[in-house]
């Protein structure tokens, strides 16, 4: 079986630890864990599957080790691969840009041309406007995650989250739920 690669960006641990829950879920020896600030375009090459994970910073920025990487992942080749994207953010301090930068990460890797999986219901939240979300705005590009105001839901988002993208990924290890 084909691994997944996992990438993510974090500054102060939040979107790391995710990363990490979602490893424990979807099993150690398929997901591989990356830091994006550690890794250069030649390692997506080693993954078919790929989960992004990347946090919105204050009024809609992009966390500053993907800043660091944006012209690099715009250049990377996508074709043929599936990637299921996540995304943290806080919704009641900056309702206007609630996952702003998982929607610009989206749209620069479907540019490139990436299979997306893993949309995910708006249901449960409130914020007033996203760039992740698709046109109908009733499903956001990939996982929502609060853990400043819903800690408390994270656990169930990624239990249904990780069940959701194995069965889209085709993998047949089965699937950790944890409470966490």
């Amino acid at each position: 079986m084909s691994k997944i690669g996992l990438f993510f960006g974090s500054d102060e641990g939040n979107t790391e630890g995710v990363s990490y829950r979602i490893q424990q879920r979807l099993g150690e020896d398929v997901v591989d864990v990356m830091d994006i600030a550690d890794v250069t375009q030649l390692d997506f090459a080693n993954y078919d599957k790929i989960i992004l994970g990347i946090p919105t910073w204050d009024f809609g920025q992009i966390q500053s080790d993907w800043e660091e990487f944006w012209d690099d992942v715009s250049e990377i080749d996508f074709t043929g691969k599936t990637i299921a994207l996540f995304g943290l953010g806080d919704q009641f301090g900056y309702g206007d840009y609630f996952l702003d930068a998982m929607g610009m990460l989206h749209d620069v890797i479907v540019e490139q041309g990436a299979t997306i999986i893993g949309y995910w219901s708006t249901d449960g939240y409130d914020f007033d406007a996203s760039k992740a979300l698709i046109e109908d705005k009733n499903l956001f590009m990939g996982l929502a995650i609060d853990e400043d105001q819903q800690e408390e839901m994270t656990a169930d988002r990624l239990n249904r989250w990780c069940e959701q993208i194995h069965a889209e990924f085709g993998l047949t290890t089965p699937v950790q739920s944890l409470e966490d």
